[in-house]
Protein backbone atom coordinates (compact mmCIF):
# COMPACT_ATOMS: atom_id res chain seq x y z
CA UNK A 1 0.00 0.00 0.00
CA UNK A 2 1.41 3.33 -1.19
CA UNK A 3 0.93 5.45 1.70
CA UNK A 4 2.02 2.68 4.30
CA UNK A 5 5.27 2.62 2.49
CA UNK A 6 5.89 6.05 2.40
CA UNK A 7 5.10 6.48 6.42
CA UNK A 8 8.08 4.63 6.87
CA UNK A 9 9.76 7.30 5.26
CA UNK A 10 8.39 10.20 6.35
CA UNK A 11 10.83 12.75 7.92
CA UNK A 12 10.10 13.42 11.84
CA UNK A 13 11.12 11.86 15.36
CA UNK A 14 12.31 8.14 15.38
CA UNK A 15 9.39 5.60 14.31
CA UNK A 16 9.06 2.68 17.31
CA UNK A 17 7.75 -0.59 16.34
CA UNK A 18 5.31 -2.53 18.98
CA UNK A 19 3.56 -5.89 19.13
CA UNK A 20 0.67 -5.40 20.94
CA UNK A 21 -1.03 -8.15 23.25
CA UNK A 22 -3.54 -8.50 25.82
CA UNK A 23 -3.93 -10.73 29.31
CA UNK A 24 -7.98 -11.26 30.04
CA UNK A 25 -8.76 -7.60 28.44
CA UNK A 26 -5.64 -5.68 29.94
CA UNK A 27 -3.35 -4.47 26.97
CA UNK A 28 0.81 -4.85 27.01
CA UNK A 29 2.47 -2.90 24.25
CA UNK A 30 5.30 -3.96 23.41
CA UNK A 31 8.29 -2.02 22.44
CA UNK A 32 10.92 -3.64 20.94
CA UNK A 33 12.55 -1.24 18.75
CA UNK A 34 13.22 2.45 18.37
CA UNK A 35 13.47 3.05 22.16
CA UNK A 36 16.35 4.98 23.20
CA UNK A 37 19.29 3.48 24.66
CA UNK A 38 20.28 3.29 28.22
CA UNK A 39 23.33 2.41 30.20
CA UNK A 40 24.06 0.93 33.84
CA UNK A 41 21.25 -1.05 36.12
CA UNK A 42 17.91 -1.61 35.33
CA UNK A 43 16.90 0.91 38.11
CA UNK A 44 18.89 3.08 36.62
CA UNK A 45 17.20 3.01 32.91
CA UNK A 46 14.33 3.37 34.62
CA UNK A 47 15.58 6.38 35.82
CA UNK A 48 16.61 7.59 32.72
CA UNK A 49 13.79 6.91 30.97
CA UNK A 50 11.68 9.10 33.32
CA UNK A 51 14.11 12.07 33.62
CA UNK A 52 15.28 12.77 29.85
CA UNK A 53 12.46 10.35 27.42
CA UNK A 54 9.15 10.40 29.29
CA UNK A 55 7.67 11.89 25.96
CA UNK A 56 8.31 8.93 24.44
CA UNK A 57 6.66 7.15 27.21
CA UNK A 58 3.54 9.38 27.14
CA UNK A 59 3.52 9.08 22.84
CA UNK A 60 3.15 5.69 22.96
CA UNK A 61 0.74 4.99 26.38
CA UNK A 62 -1.72 8.76 25.77
CA UNK A 63 -4.06 9.22 23.04
CA UNK A 64 -3.76 9.28 19.83
CA UNK A 65 -1.70 6.31 20.05
CA UNK A 66 -3.04 4.90 23.38
CA UNK A 67 -5.40 5.47 25.93
CA UNK A 68 -5.78 6.02 29.85
CA UNK A 69 -6.26 1.79 30.03
CA UNK A 70 -3.15 1.58 27.94
CA UNK A 71 -0.09 -0.68 29.27
CA UNK A 72 3.85 -0.88 27.87
CA UNK A 73 6.85 -3.09 28.17
CA UNK A 74 10.03 -1.88 26.96
CA UNK A 75 12.50 -4.14 26.09
CA UNK A 76 15.73 -3.71 27.88
CA UNK A 77 18.32 -6.05 25.97
CA UNK A 78 21.15 -5.59 28.38
CA UNK A 79 20.96 -5.15 32.39
CA UNK A 80 23.41 -5.98 34.92
CA UNK A 81 21.53 -9.52 35.74
CA UNK A 82 21.38 -10.14 31.90
CA UNK A 83 25.38 -9.21 32.04
CA UNK A 84 25.80 -11.53 34.63
CA UNK A 85 23.70 -14.71 33.05
CA UNK A 86 21.11 -14.75 35.74
CA UNK A 87 18.80 -13.13 33.21
CA UNK A 88 17.57 -13.91 29.79
CA UNK A 89 16.47 -10.07 28.91
CA UNK A 90 15.17 -6.77 30.91
CA UNK A 91 11.82 -5.30 31.05
CA UNK A 92 10.72 -1.66 31.87
CA UNK A 93 6.83 -1.58 32.82
CA UNK A 94 5.03 2.00 31.65
CA UNK A 95 1.14 2.74 32.26
CA UNK A 96 -0.77 5.70 31.89
CA UNK A 97 0.59 7.66 34.73
CA UNK A 98 4.84 6.25 34.68
CA UNK A 99 6.87 3.33 34.87
CA UNK A 100 5.37 0.17 37.06
CA UNK A 101 8.37 -2.20 38.94
CA UNK A 102 6.63 -5.45 38.29
CA UNK A 103 3.53 -6.26 36.03
CA UNK A 104 1.90 -9.79 35.84
CA UNK A 105 -0.22 -9.82 33.04
CA UNK A 106 2.58 -7.94 30.98
CA UNK A 107 4.60 -10.58 32.33
CA UNK A 108 2.56 -13.35 31.03
CA UNK A 109 2.52 -11.52 27.21
CA UNK A 110 5.74 -11.02 27.50
CA UNK A 111 6.73 -14.26 27.87
CA UNK A 112 5.05 -15.65 24.72
CA UNK A 113 6.90 -12.90 22.98
CA UNK A 114 10.39 -13.76 23.66
CA UNK A 115 10.09 -17.40 22.91
CA UNK A 116 8.26 -16.19 19.58
CA UNK A 117 10.42 -13.84 18.10
CA UNK A 118 14.24 -15.14 17.02
CA UNK A 119 15.65 -11.71 15.24
CA UNK A 120 18.73 -11.28 17.25
CA UNK A 121 18.31 -7.99 16.94
CA UNK A 122 15.24 -7.64 19.31
CA UNK A 123 16.48 -10.14 21.91
CA UNK A 124 19.82 -11.42 21.33
CA UNK A 125 20.05 -14.35 23.75
CA UNK A 126 16.98 -16.29 22.47
CA UNK A 127 18.85 -19.33 21.09
CA UNK A 128 20.25 -19.60 24.51
CA UNK A 129 16.99 -20.26 26.39
CA UNK A 130 16.00 -23.59 27.25
CA UNK A 131 13.37 -25.82 25.90
CA UNK A 132 12.54 -29.06 27.76
CA UNK A 133 10.85 -31.53 25.36
CA UNK A 134 8.83 -33.94 27.79
CA UNK A 135 7.13 -30.56 29.29
CA UNK A 136 7.25 -28.86 25.65
CA UNK A 137 8.00 -25.21 27.61
CA UNK A 138 10.85 -22.88 27.21
CA UNK A 139 12.05 -21.14 30.65
CA UNK A 140 12.92 -17.68 30.06
CA UNK A 141 14.51 -15.29 32.80
CA UNK A 142 13.19 -11.35 32.87
CA UNK A 143 14.84 -8.74 34.48
CA UNK A 144 11.69 -6.77 36.07
CA UNK A 145 12.40 -3.62 38.23
CA UNK A 146 11.49 -5.74 40.94
CA UNK A 147 13.80 -8.21 40.37
CA UNK A 148 14.23 -11.36 38.75
CA UNK A 149 10.94 -13.20 37.43
CA UNK A 150 11.26 -17.18 36.21
CA UNK A 151 8.97 -17.32 33.50
CA UNK A 152 7.97 -20.74 31.82
CA UNK A 153 6.07 -20.61 28.03
CA UNK A 154 4.41 -23.38 26.82
CA UNK A 155 5.55 -24.68 23.36
CA UNK A 156 4.98 -26.21 20.31
CA UNK A 157 6.94 -29.75 20.09
CA UNK A 158 9.98 -28.39 18.58
CA UNK A 159 10.39 -25.26 21.19
CA UNK A 160 10.14 -22.67 18.40
CA UNK A 161 6.89 -21.37 18.90
CA UNK A 162 4.55 -20.52 21.97
CA UNK A 163 1.15 -22.41 22.59
CA UNK A 164 -1.73 -20.12 22.92
CA UNK A 165 -4.06 -22.75 24.15
CA UNK A 166 -2.21 -23.52 27.44
CA UNK A 167 -1.27 -20.72 30.05
CA UNK A 168 2.08 -19.29 30.63
CA UNK A 169 3.49 -19.25 34.66
CA UNK A 170 5.69 -17.02 36.16
CA UNK A 171 7.74 -17.09 39.34
CA UNK A 172 7.50 -14.00 41.52
CA UNK A 173 10.02 -12.51 43.09
CA UNK A 174 9.60 -13.00 47.22
CA UNK A 175 6.02 -11.63 48.35
CA UNK A 176 5.81 -10.95 51.54
CA UNK A 177 2.94 -8.76 53.65
CA UNK A 178 4.12 -6.13 55.98
CA UNK A 179 0.61 -4.78 57.42
CA UNK A 180 -2.55 -6.81 59.10
CA UNK A 181 -5.52 -5.36 59.12
CA UNK A 182 -4.40 -1.66 59.91
CA UNK A 183 -7.49 0.82 61.08
CA UNK A 184 -7.08 4.28 59.04
CA UNK A 185 -9.10 6.80 60.02
CA UNK A 186 -11.26 8.42 57.03
CA UNK A 187 -11.75 12.42 57.68
CA UNK A 188 -14.17 14.25 56.38
CA UNK A 189 -12.62 15.81 53.28
CA UNK A 190 -11.58 12.40 52.14
CA UNK A 191 -15.29 10.54 52.43
CA UNK A 192 -17.36 9.29 49.53
CA UNK A 193 -21.04 8.27 49.76
CA UNK A 194 -21.20 4.97 50.44
CA UNK A 195 -18.84 5.05 53.41
CA UNK A 196 -21.98 5.73 55.53
CA UNK A 197 -21.40 7.17 59.15
CA UNK A 198 -18.17 4.95 59.09
CA UNK A 199 -14.96 7.02 60.95
CA UNK A 200 -12.16 4.61 59.83
CA UNK A 201 -12.09 1.36 57.56
CA UNK A 202 -9.37 -1.72 58.46
CA UNK A 203 -6.82 -2.59 55.37
CA UNK A 204 -3.82 -4.48 54.82
CA UNK A 205 -0.52 -4.03 52.71
CA UNK A 206 1.57 -6.66 50.57
CA UNK A 207 4.29 -7.01 48.41
CA UNK A 208 3.99 -9.07 45.07
CA UNK A 209 6.61 -6.67 43.18
CA UNK A 210 4.90 -3.70 43.90
CA UNK A 211 3.10 -2.87 47.28
CA UNK A 212 -0.22 -3.13 47.22
CA UNK A 213 -3.56 -1.45 49.95
CA UNK A 214 -5.57 -4.71 49.93
CA UNK A 215 -9.43 -3.98 51.07
CA UNK A 216 -12.66 -5.50 50.76
CA UNK A 217 -15.46 -4.08 48.64
CA UNK A 218 -17.96 -4.25 52.21
CA UNK A 219 -15.20 -2.16 54.09
CA UNK A 220 -15.74 0.47 51.55
CA UNK A 221 -19.33 0.34 52.24
CA UNK A 222 -20.19 -1.11 48.98
CA UNK A 223 -22.58 -4.59 48.04
CA UNK A 224 -19.41 -6.05 46.42
CA UNK A 225 -18.07 -7.00 43.35
CA UNK A 226 -21.18 -8.49 41.98
CA UNK A 227 -23.32 -5.47 40.23
CA UNK A 228 -20.54 -2.73 39.96
CA UNK A 229 -21.37 0.81 39.91
CA UNK A 230 -17.43 1.78 38.92
CA UNK A 231 -18.38 5.62 38.44
CA UNK A 232 -19.12 5.36 42.54
CA UNK A 233 -15.87 3.01 42.99
CA UNK A 234 -13.84 5.71 41.13
CA UNK A 235 -14.99 8.69 42.85
CA UNK A 236 -14.26 6.70 46.03
CA UNK A 237 -11.09 5.89 44.62
CA UNK A 238 -10.02 9.43 43.95
CA UNK A 239 -10.77 10.56 47.17
CA UNK A 240 -9.27 7.19 48.88
CA UNK A 241 -5.52 6.56 46.89
CA UNK A 242 -3.88 9.93 47.25
CA UNK A 243 -4.86 10.09 50.79
CA UNK A 244 -3.74 6.43 51.66
CA UNK A 245 0.07 7.68 50.27
CA UNK A 246 0.27 10.14 53.02
CA UNK A 247 -0.90 8.04 55.91
CA UNK A 248 2.19 7.45 57.96
CA UNK A 249 1.05 3.89 59.05
CA UNK A 250 0.75 2.83 55.03
CA UNK A 251 4.16 4.78 54.31
CA UNK A 252 6.08 3.13 56.93
CA UNK A 253 4.00 -0.41 55.49
CA UNK A 254 5.89 0.26 51.84
CA UNK A 255 9.43 0.84 52.82
CA UNK A 256 10.93 -2.07 50.67
CA UNK A 257 14.00 -3.77 52.40
CA UNK A 258 16.44 -3.83 49.00
CA UNK A 259 15.69 -0.35 47.71
CA UNK A 260 13.40 2.69 47.97
CA UNK A 261 13.22 3.09 44.84
CA UNK A 262 10.49 -0.12 45.49
CA UNK A 263 8.99 2.20 48.22
CA UNK A 264 5.58 3.23 47.29
CA UNK A 265 2.41 2.65 47.25
CA UNK A 266 0.99 1.32 44.06
CA UNK A 267 -2.29 0.23 44.08
CA UNK A 268 -5.87 -0.38 45.49
CA UNK A 269 -6.97 -3.85 45.20
CA UNK A 270 -10.81 -4.07 46.53
CA UNK A 271 -11.41 -7.43 47.13
CA UNK A 272 -14.76 -9.72 47.08
CA UNK A 273 -14.22 -13.59 48.25
CA UNK A 274 -18.00 -14.65 47.82
CA UNK A 275 -17.92 -13.67 43.98
CA UNK A 276 -15.76 -15.38 41.46
CA UNK A 277 -15.48 -17.75 38.17
CA UNK A 278 -14.02 -21.05 39.30
CA UNK A 279 -11.97 -22.91 37.11
CA UNK A 280 -12.15 -26.76 38.24
CA UNK A 281 -8.22 -27.13 39.11
CA UNK A 282 -8.62 -25.11 41.93
CA UNK A 283 -9.38 -24.65 45.61
CA UNK A 284 -11.53 -21.81 45.40
CA UNK A 285 -12.02 -18.05 43.75
CA UNK A 286 -12.38 -14.49 44.44
CA UNK A 287 -12.33 -11.04 42.26
CA UNK A 288 -10.52 -7.86 42.69
CA UNK A 289 -10.72 -4.79 41.13
CA UNK A 290 -7.46 -2.54 40.72
CA UNK A 291 -7.35 0.55 40.75
CA UNK A 292 -3.29 2.08 39.74
CA UNK A 293 -1.28 5.04 37.94
CA UNK A 294 -3.98 8.24 37.18
CA UNK A 295 -7.15 5.91 37.80
CA UNK A 296 -6.57 3.35 35.65
CA UNK A 297 -8.48 -0.04 36.28
CA UNK A 298 -6.42 -3.21 35.75
CA UNK A 299 -9.26 -5.63 33.27
CA UNK A 300 -6.93 -8.52 34.09
CA UNK A 301 -6.80 -10.05 37.35
CA UNK A 302 -3.64 -8.43 38.59
CA UNK A 303 -0.91 -11.06 38.60
CA UNK A 304 1.60 -8.83 40.75
CA UNK A 305 -1.48 -8.24 43.13
CA UNK A 306 -2.23 -12.24 42.81
CA UNK A 307 1.85 -12.85 44.16
CA UNK A 308 0.56 -9.92 46.99
CA UNK A 309 -2.02 -11.92 47.97
CA UNK A 310 -0.92 -15.05 48.41
CA UNK A 311 1.48 -13.74 50.53
CA UNK A 312 -0.76 -12.27 52.55
CA UNK A 313 -3.26 -15.18 52.56
CA UNK A 314 -0.23 -16.99 53.78
CA UNK A 315 0.34 -14.08 56.36
CA UNK A 316 -3.18 -14.82 57.76
CA UNK A 317 -2.53 -18.21 58.38
CA UNK A 318 -5.29 -19.07 55.33
CA UNK A 319 -3.12 -20.45 52.75
CA UNK A 320 -0.09 -22.97 52.66
CA UNK A 321 1.96 -24.15 49.92
CA UNK A 322 0.31 -25.91 46.98
CA UNK A 323 -3.09 -24.79 47.31
CA UNK A 324 -4.35 -23.19 44.01
CA UNK A 325 -6.87 -20.50 43.77
CA UNK A 326 -8.64 -18.38 41.17
CA UNK A 327 -8.34 -15.22 41.23
CA UNK A 328 -10.35 -12.92 38.68
CA UNK A 329 -11.54 -9.64 37.34
CA UNK A 330 -14.52 -7.76 36.24
CA UNK A 331 -14.02 -9.23 32.77
CA UNK A 332 -12.54 -12.79 33.97
CA UNK A 333 -15.64 -13.24 35.64
CA UNK A 334 -17.69 -11.42 32.24
CA UNK A 335 -16.35 -13.81 29.89
CA UNK A 336 -16.13 -17.00 32.09
CA UNK A 337 -12.60 -17.11 31.53
CA UNK A 338 -9.40 -15.76 32.30
CA UNK A 339 -8.91 -15.74 35.65
CA UNK A 340 -5.24 -16.36 36.97
CA UNK A 341 -4.33 -18.97 38.59
CA UNK A 342 -1.77 -19.57 41.92
CA UNK A 343 0.08 -20.96 44.19
CA UNK A 344 2.71 -21.17 46.73
CA UNK A 345 5.76 -23.22 45.93
CA UNK A 346 8.19 -21.68 48.36
CA UNK A 347 8.54 -20.17 51.78
CA UNK A 348 11.57 -17.63 51.91
CA UNK A 349 13.22 -15.32 54.19
CA UNK A 350 13.45 -11.62 52.84
CA UNK A 351 17.26 -10.20 52.89
CA UNK A 352 18.03 -7.24 52.66
CA UNK A 353 19.59 -4.27 54.78
CA UNK A 354 16.31 -3.23 56.44
CA UNK A 355 14.16 -6.80 56.42
CA UNK A 356 15.33 -8.02 59.77
CA UNK A 357 13.15 -11.40 60.07
CA UNK A 358 10.28 -11.09 57.59
CA UNK A 359 8.91 -13.76 56.10
CA UNK A 360 7.59 -14.07 52.18
CA UNK A 361 6.57 -16.65 49.84
CA UNK A 362 7.68 -16.97 45.95
CA UNK A 363 4.17 -17.80 44.14
CA UNK A 364 3.07 -19.02 40.45
CA UNK A 365 1.19 -17.07 38.57
CA UNK A 366 -0.79 -18.49 35.75
CA UNK A 367 -2.55 -16.75 32.98
CA UNK A 368 -3.03 -16.57 29.09
CA UNK A 369 -2.05 -13.73 26.41
CA UNK A 370 -2.97 -13.28 23.09
CA UNK A 371 -1.60 -11.18 19.74
CA UNK A 372 -3.92 -7.90 18.97
CA UNK A 373 -1.76 -6.73 16.47
CA UNK A 374 1.55 -4.91 15.67
CA UNK A 375 1.90 -1.31 14.88
CA UNK A 376 4.88 1.28 13.78
CA UNK A 377 4.16 4.68 15.64
CA UNK A 378 5.94 8.25 14.48
CA UNK A 379 5.60 11.69 14.70
CA UNK A 380 4.70 13.73 11.55
CA UNK A 381 6.99 16.57 11.42
CA UNK A 382 4.49 19.65 12.32
CA UNK A 383 2.28 17.44 14.56
CA UNK A 384 2.74 19.02 17.69
CA UNK A 385 -0.43 17.70 18.91
CA UNK A 386 0.74 13.92 19.14
CA UNK A 387 4.31 14.54 20.05
CA UNK A 388 3.88 13.66 23.56
CA UNK A 389 0.52 12.23 24.14
CA UNK A 390 -2.12 13.77 25.74
CA UNK A 391 -5.55 12.90 27.87
CA UNK A 392 -8.46 14.42 27.77
CA UNK A 393 -7.98 14.92 31.47
CA UNK A 394 -4.85 16.99 30.78
CA UNK A 395 -6.58 19.39 28.44
CA UNK A 396 -10.09 19.87 30.08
Amino acid sequence: MDIAESLKTTQGLQTIHCIDMHTTGEPTRIIYAGFPSFTGTLLSQRDQAKQHHDDIRKRLMLEPRGHDGMYGAIIRPETELVLDGTADIGVLFTHNEGYSTMCGHATIALGRFLVDTHDRSVFPRRNQLRFDPRTQTVAVNIHAPCGLVRVTVPTTADGNKSDPARPVAFLSTPSFATALQVEVPVPPGVRWPQLGAKGSILLDVSYGGAFYAIVSASELGFAGLRDVDLDAFTTCMQKLIPYLKIRPEIVSAIQHPDDSRLSFLYSVMVEDHAVGFKPEDVLGSETGLCYFAGNQIDRSPTGSCVSARMALAHAKGLRGTGQRWAYNSLVSNYFGTGAFSAEIVEEVEIQGPMSGNMKGVVVQVEGQAHYTGASSFMVEEGDDTSRSGFTMGSVA
